[in-house]
């Protein structure tokens, strides 16, 4: 059996990413701060911090890429504001010149009408729920709008590290039938680095979810020379490569014969674990990501004006 949750160690630059070029300008503050090649901004970065969670880890990431610029990162919990009224004040006291939002819904919606230019990171549920609902749907038309940049993880469905939440309904159904099944345990979560020790345990890593913008799970499994059996979604078969990289399944008749015979086939299971850690290092480069980000947030510099 696989684990779940994470986010991903090797890093994974954006697949799919828009700007608009904007001169560079001097800052509000009439200065730059130090650092960088050329002076930095002051970032206010909104994201969903619950702790242990990949949503919050890919934020600290982030800020890491962004500070190692030269810039200066304010990563605040989306949850703790009320409103726009509330970010505006922020704004203003810590003298924030740009901005950056982890979920088109719940980060971008509060960045509306400050001034300021920002960009938006998909976050996974706002492209996969929240466009369904006809008064999200429109705000998030609205953040796009104003958003210098948009950045997504996949191609297929032009998602980032998706937010990983259970509905408490189809959470109580889950935790029911765990307790029905035999030798089937639910773990909560937990910090990175005991993730990643169990998931290392394992002898594959099962991604059976049905809506997937990027699973960092798969992409941590590879990195971790672990097998990967995914449902063959867009968002899975955007990173695995049935017989390739991993095992693609469709239903779980196909799932019990594929794992039967990763099980029996010591060598296709050698040849999956060395693809998919070549894959990971190829293409989802940490000091790539790192770079990407910090060439995006150059273009929130100055304004549409300048």
């Amino acid at each position: 059996m696989g684990a779940a949750g994470g986010t991903d160690p090797a890093g994974r630059p954006p697949a799919g990413s828009a700007s608009r070029p904007r001169p560079r300008a001097r800052s509000r503050r009439g200065g730059r701060w130090p650092g960088g090649d050329g002076g930095g901004m002051r970032l206010l970065f909104l994201a969903v911090l619950r702790p242990h969670t990949g949503n919050a880890v890919t934020a600290q990431r982030v800020r890491d890429h962004l500070e190692a610029a030269g810039h200066v990162c304010l990563l605040k919990d989306a949850f703790d504001f009320d409103g726009p009224s509330e970010i505006a004040a922020l704004i203003q006291a810590e003298a924030v010149e740009a901005a950056l939002a982890l979920h088109l819904y719940r980060g971008g919606r509060l960045l509306l009408g400050h001034g300021i230019p920002f960009g938006i990171i998909f976050g996974g549920t706002d492209l996969n729920e929240d466009i369904n609902q006809g008064e999200k749907h429109q705000v998030m038309g609205k953040v796009l709008e104003e958003a210098r940049f948009a950045v997504a993880f996949t191609e297929s469905m032009k998602e980032m590290a998706r937010l990983q939440w259970v509905d408490p309904v189809f959470t109580r159904e889950v935790k029911a039938k765990v307790k029905r099944a035999t030798g089937v345990r639910l773990i909560p979560e937990m910090p990175q680095g005991d993730l990643h020790a169990v998931v290392k345990k394992c002898f594959a890593l099962v991604n059976s979810s049905v809506s997937e913008g990027m699973s960092a799970a798969i992409l941590e499994a590879m990195d971790l020379e672990v097998p990967v059996l995914a449902r063959n979604i867009p968002g899975n078969a955007a990173v695995v490569t049935h017989e390739v990289t991993g095992l693609l399944f469709s239903d779980p008749q196909e799932f019990v014969q594929l794992a039967k015979r990763l099980v029996s086939d010591p060598a296709l299971e050698k040849e999956l674990v060395a693809n998919g850690r070549r894959y990971v290092r190829m293409y989802h480069s940490w000091q790539v990501e790192r770079d990407t980000y910090q060439h995006l947030v150059r273009t929130l510099e100055g304004s549409p004006e300048d």
